[in-house]
């Protein structure tokens, strides 16, 4: 055996190519002639960021006792039994990263499927499956992905994830939210099924009713935690999975390493970087591709925006809408200071991130597009650019755009219902694409002035389904439609309906958001750009993609039982929406079978 098919390595990523003829009686990783039970691996495989000739392949493998480096040896084959074992990979479990490892097979042939296991001694892991990109050149006939995003561990229940694993897809994209930074807080006092029992963080800092993770134990405790969940493992075990993060992976609202729980936007850099670590030590992705450097000082040492091609079928663009935006356009403290309320310790989200007036978005992005000598920003200048080019690069008939935040208009006309002063305007959500207007009709006049078309955005955050057109500019009846927004609900997090419920109890708004029916129907009429909306859901969202299609059903769950166990038939409806190729009109067929 030669170095293409062995390596034996510390680092925190390894990359080998695939070779043939390999014998593994030859190869020794792994076998230390130690009897079973030594080692475990408790979080199950995984694999991730499949392209035509490589995947990466992820475990984490604990000793029982000590805290030594653990060898470990990953076997990739193109069959169950391991008969034909195309690469062999030593590994070294280090506890500087929490024992997980992470290894990049190169040389693998497009289009086919893999199984892969790990082996510690005479422990060996479950074994996963992962499926390569077809060949660049090739044209698949189909494929099929799933998309979730929003799993909050202490609301609600899992089942979309056993639903999700009975579809027959090439590869997942998970969005975001993949944790919670908080236990303890406000919006997690729900239920949650019985299988998921209090977090409890081994650093944390306290905040009212709240806990959040402040230390790299306590991001690794939230990440092991979520992990243990065998339905996760099974999803993760299934097929190749593609992931990015939106906020609660550092802090909810976040922008670059400022938190936003109080209106003095605390700036927390090494809490920010203690997130980027966790992350990208439980992620399955390729470090070859992006980078992450813990010698780098600042909270932006690590790049996770990349793309995937999927033959000339599916071009794959996934953007990183945390790490490099500029604050609110509406500063929390300056709003508070107009109000007279608490501008350090107060928390003004509501008017200046939510439900903000759309005069005083204008007037403020005015004043920081001045400040700044640009517009604000969501993807920073440097990822925005690398946006624009790969879209227009792209030779693939749909570009899919994995996009963390919603880029749908959603907004609230008050001037005849709402009594002075709510009679206005109002951007529901300023911390999706609504808040950074300029920003967003840039890269959406960009679409349309370089005739880029089939351009499908796939969106989490939200905690709703949504299906909406989006235009080069913020107003439909004068701007050109563009491109698509398919937003998929959350996992188990409560829906934007109970949000909006909770929170405008006893104001003007509650007549609005009176029944989720109620609101549906204020927001298709606010925003006629909608072809479907339902903000009381949760559940997860399946495309399948031809030449001439692009198809989404929406799977909708239902909520826990009354006594808090999960239900046991969890769906409770379908939804398909069909986009042609070549056109920006969605067809919708409700509670499909």
């Amino acid at each position: 055996m030669d170095r293409r098919g062995f390596i034996r390595s510390a680092a925190y990523f390894t990359v080998v190519s695939a070779g043939t003829g390999l014998t593994l009686s030859a190869c020794g990783g792994g076998s230390d002639d130690s009897p079973p039970g030594r080692y475990t691996f408790p979080l199950g495989v995984a694999s991730g960021d499949p392209k035509e000739a490589s995947a990466v392949f992820w475990t984490r493998c604990v000793p029982s006792s000590g805290s030594g480096n653990v060898d470990l040896r990953l076997d990739v084959a193109t069959d169950a039994n391991f008969a034909t074992v195309v690469a062999a990979v030593h590994l070294a479990a280090d506890p500087t990263y929490d024992y997980t490892v992470r290894a990049k097979v190169t040389n693998l042939s497009p289009a086919t499927r893999y199984w892969y296991r790990f082996v510690a001694g005479a422990d060996t892991s479950a074994v996963g499956q992962a499926k390569t990109a077809p060949a660049a050149a090739s044209t698949p006939a189909q494929l099929r992905f799933a998309w979730m995003t929003c799993q909050d561990w202490s609301i609600n229940h899992w089942a979309a994830m056993e639903l999700m694993a009975q579809d027959d897809v090439d590869f997942i994209v998970h969005l975001g939210d993949y944790i919670y930074e908080t236990v303890g807080a406000a919006f997690q006092a729900g239920a949650a099924e019985a299988a998921h029992g209090k977090i409890t963080l081994p650093n944390g800092t306290a905040r009212g009713t709240a806990t959040y993770a402040t230390s790299l134990d306590d991001y690794r405790t939230l990440y092991r935690t979520y992990r243990g969940d065998a339905r996760l493992q099974a999803l993760h075990a299934k097929c190749p999975m593609v992931v990015i993060w939106d906020d609660h992976e550092f802090s909810d609202d976040c922008w670059q390493d400022h938190q936003t729980y109080t209106n003095a936007n605390l700036q927390q850099t090494a809490r920010r970087r203690a997130a980027n670590q966790a992350w990208a030590e439980y992620m399955p992705v390729d470090w070859g591709d992006v980078s992450f450097d813990l010698n780098k000082a600042s909270y932006d040492n690590i790049r996770i925006y990349r793309d995937f091609r999927f033959g000339t079928l599916l071009h794959l663009v996934m953007t990183d809408e945390r790490l490099y935006r500029d604050d609110h356009v509406v500063s929390e403290a300056a709003y508070a200071k107009m109000l007279n309320h608490d501008a350090v310790d107060g928390n003004d989200s509501v008017g200046s991130r939510y439900l903000v007036p759309q005069p005083l978005l204008q007037q403020y992005e005015q004043a920081d597009t001045a400040a700044l000598g640009r517009v604000p920003s969501i993807l920073g200048a440097t990822q925005a650019q690398w946006w624009k080019d790969t879209l227009k690069g792209s030779t693939a008939t749909w570009k899919v755009w994995g996009n963390e935040v919603t880029l749908n208009r959603m907004q609230l006309d008050l001037r005849a219902l709402a009594p002075a002063p709510y009679n206005q305007v109002y951007v529901v959500n300023a911390d999706g694409w609504d808040g950074y207007p300029s920003h967003r009709a840039e890269l959406m006049g960009y679409l349309g002035t370089q005739g880029i078309k089939n351009v499908v955005a796939i969106t989490g955050d939200l905690h709703a389904f949504q299906c909406g057109v989006i235009y080069d500019n913020a107003d439909p009846a004068t701007g050109k439609p563009v491109a698509v927004d398919f937003v998929g609900a959350g996992i188990s997090s409560s829906s934007f309906y109970k949000y909006l419920s909770a929170g405008s109890s006893g104001s003007p708004l509650a007549p609005l958001v009176a029944t989720p029916a109620t609101f549906d129907n204020v927001m298709r009429t606010n925003n006629p750009a909608f072809a479907y909306v339902d903000h009381d859901a949760q559940g997860y969202s399946l495309a399948t993609v031809t030449a001439d299609s692009f198809t989404v059903v929406f799977n909708k769950v239902k909520p826990l039982n009354a006594d808090g166990t999960k239900p046991a038939a969890p769906l409770l409806k379908k939804t398909r929406i069909t986009l042609a190729a070549g056109s920006t009109t969605p067809t919708v067929a409700d509670n499909v079978s």
